[in-house]
Order: structure tokens, then C-alpha cells, then sequence
């Protein structure tokens, strides 16, 4: 074999090592943890499977521990792709420039808190939050994680919007639970009076028999706002391929298992922008809370 063949050889050889690599790479995913972990597993675990059969590559679900963990995942390029809430999105995106929201859930584009109080504060369901201001002032109150757009962000800026202060002030005693499942859970327990968790939740616990409404209800319901979305992280063509973002978008919004879209609980997923999430960056700013 003359030199020239075996340059050739080992040229052919290296790429083919380097494009069975490239095709057996794992493509990562995350998302927020506001659910029980149990749960989430289990959900994301079937998304796993089903994208991985989509996209034809490995694919592999992370838990995290914190909302601000899976957006330090995102931001350090352990996963590609993250199932955010509104906030966490946003914060992922100006991390790493670049990054696109891809899909929502359909319920996604007009996303709800419910505000909730244990019924031994005698509190009565309102239309306007301002007419609440009497029975709500000195109570004890939970909102679920610290970077929740549904658990935090938009809870706090209509109590400040609507009172004029700061929770801390207006409240004799504010939490953060950690996920709105124990939102829930602290107030129908009466560890705290009043919470603000997210509509779905709330739902989808009552259709289940998992509420005790003798000792919990709704009492006032927030405007509408965008929320959760999958956002994919700037570079993963380069990475896994052209087209592959395209995949990815194509695969989550054909997603039609029935069972996968009640564990969201979704109705479907529909195409998403980081320009449908303008409306929470101004509202994250305004009040402070955008790092």
C-alpha cells in the first residue's frame, strides 16, 4: 500500500469515526421541577421515548432540583431543550443568545393563578383582587418556587400592583414552597392561610378526588397570561445536525398521545416565539426579579 492510499485510509477511517459519534451523541433534555418529582419523571420519561423514536437519536430526560437548576443546565449546555415556565424561559434565553421557544401548550397562551385560602379565614371567592384587600391584609401566604411565573412572578405583581406593597409588607408571614402541589397541600393543611399556585394544577387535583374542598378553595383568579414553553438552546444543527430544531419542533407539536398530553395536562402543543414572552420579561423587570 503506497503512502498516499494509507493517508486516504486513515482520512476515510477518521471520518467515519467522526460521523458514528456525531449520530450516537444523546440529545438532553430538562424540565422545571413544579410538580412532585414522581410524577414528572414518569411524564418526561414518555417524552423521552417518544422523541428519541422521532428524531431518531438518543434522547435523555435530567431532573432537577430547583427552577434555578434547570436553567443553569440549559445555560451550561447540559441539556438542549428544557420544558420552562414563562420566567425561567425567558431567563434561559438571555443566558444563552440564540435560543428559540419552539412549541407551548395550547392552554399555554392564556395561563392562570389561582389565588386560594384555607376556609377557616372565612375568605369569599371575588372577581376584583382590590375587594380582598381587607380579608387578605396580615393573613399568612405561600407561593410556590422563587423563579415561578405562575407560583411567583405574576402572583406578586398583582398584590403589588393592586395593594401598593411589597408582599413581605402586606402579609404577616410569606413562604415559598418550593412547587405548587405543596402549595396546595400548606393550605389546605392551614400551615398557611392563602397561596397562589398555577390553574392547571388546581384542576387537574380536583378531577383526581385530591383536594379536600371543605378545607381549601379558589377565591380570586388572575388575568390571562403566556406561560410555559419548550425552549431549544442556540447550536444544537451544528451539533446533531441541520434541520435538527425543525425535527424537534415538528416531533412536540405532532405530539398526540393522548395519555403523555393529560400527564402535562395539555390538550395539544401549537408553534411558540420568544416574542410571545415579551409581556413576562417587561413584568419580571418591573418588578425587580429578573436577574
Amino acid at each position: 500500500m503506497t503512502l498516499n492510499h494509507i493517508r486516504k485510509w486513515i482520512a476515510t477511517s477518521l471520518l467515519c469515526l467522526t460521523a458514528t459519534a456525531a449520530s450516537a451523541e444523546t440529545f438532553v433534555f430538562t424540565a422545571i421541577p413544579d410538580e412532585d418529582e414522581t410524577k414528572l419523571v414518569e411524564r418526561f420519561r414518555g417524552v423521552a421515548d417518544y422523541l428519541s423514536e422521532q428524531l431518531d437519536v438518543e434522547v435523555r430526560y435530567i431532573p432537577v432540583k430547583s427552577y434555578a437548576a434547570a436553567v443553569s443546565a440549559f445555560r451550561n449546555n447540559q441539556v438542549q431543550l428544557a420544558w420552562f415556565g414563562g420566567l425561567s424561559g425567558v431567563q434561559a434565553r438571555r443566558l444563552v443568545p440564540g435560543s428559540e421557544a419552539i412549541a407551548q401548550g395550547v392552554e399555554d397562551q392564556a395561563f392562570q393563578t389561582y389565588f386560594i385560602a384555607n376556609t377557616s379565614t372565612n375568605i369569599e371567592p371575588a372577581e376584583e383582587l382590590a375587594s380582598l384587600e381587607e380579608e387578605l391584609r396580615g393573613k399568612t401566604f405561600t407561593f410556590g418556587s422563587k423563579g415561578s411565573t405562575s407560583g411567583r412572578l405574576m402572583p406578586e405583581f398583582y398584590i403589588r400592583e393592586t395593594f401598593g406593597e411589597q408582599p413581605e409588607d402586606f402579609f404577616s408571614r410569606v413562604g415559598f414552597s418550593g412547587n405548587h402541589t405543596r402549595t396546595l397541600r400548606l393550605v389546605e393543611a392551614g400551615t398557611y392561610e392563602v397561596g397562589a399556585l398555577n390553574f392547571q394544577v388546581w384542576q387537574k387535583e380536583l378531577e383526581n378526588g385530591n383536594i379536600n374542598t371543605d378545607e381549601v378553595q379558589v377565591i380570586w383568579e388572575t388575568p390571562p397570561y403566556p406561560d410555559y414553553q419548550w425552549t431549544i438552546r442556540a447550536g444544537v444543527d451544528e451539533r446533531f445536525g441541520e434541520g435538527f430544531k425543525a425535527r424537534v419542533t415538528e416531533a412536540l407539536l405532532n405530539l398526540d398521545d393522548k395519555a403523555l398530553l393529560e400527564s402535562f395536562p395539555r390538550s395539544g402543543f401549537i408553534p411558540a416565539s420568544n416574542a410571545d414572552y415579551e409581556p413576562i420579561r417587561n413584568t419580571a423587570e418591573e418588578i425587580g426579579i429578573l436577574d
